[in-house]
């Protein structure tokens, strides 16, 4: 069985392709993991708190922050390797990727927030309503 001869800087090589792969790979995979847009602005929902409710369970990241991890990592390792001859983009869409989870988390938060207060709002809502029409209702005694 003959063994076939590779040179060290063509075995760089190929592993330096495998690595921009799988940092591009990760890439994808996170953004697909990301909520879709369609899936954040329209609702079926009939009352606000629906609403809310829907779309705290839609502002999930998913594995997005996995692959990110991923992406970061190998991305890490071929730049010390200086394994990449311009890996601008990659930092840049890594950037974007990690940009767009904290928004997503952050809005989620948000989403949560307003989803526990909207309820007491009502009711409190309701109270004063309840106050002023007993008010009113002594007024008209008077």
């Amino acid at each position: 069985m003959s063994q076939a001869t590779f040179g060290d800087d063509e075995l760089f090589g190929e592993a330096a392709n495998e690595m921009r792969e799988d940092v591009e790979s990760s890439l994808s995979a996170g953004w697909e993991a990301l909520p879709a847009a369609d899936d954040i602005w329209e609702s079926d929902a009939d009352n606000v708190l629906g609403v809310l409710n829907g779309l705290n369970a839609v502002l999930d990241v998913g594995d997005a922050e996995d692959h990110l991890r991923d992406a970061k990592k190998w991305f890490t390792m071929g730049q010390r390797a200086e394994a990449f001859d311009d890996a601008d983009d990659l930092e840049a869409e890594i950037g974007d990727l990690e940009d767009a989870i904290d928004d997503i988390t952050a809005a989620g938060d948000q989403v949560g927030e307003l989803t526990s207060t909207i309820p007491t709002l009502r009711g409190t809502l309701e109270d004063a309503g309840a106050e002023d029409s007993s008010v009113d209702d002594d007024d008209a005694d008077d």
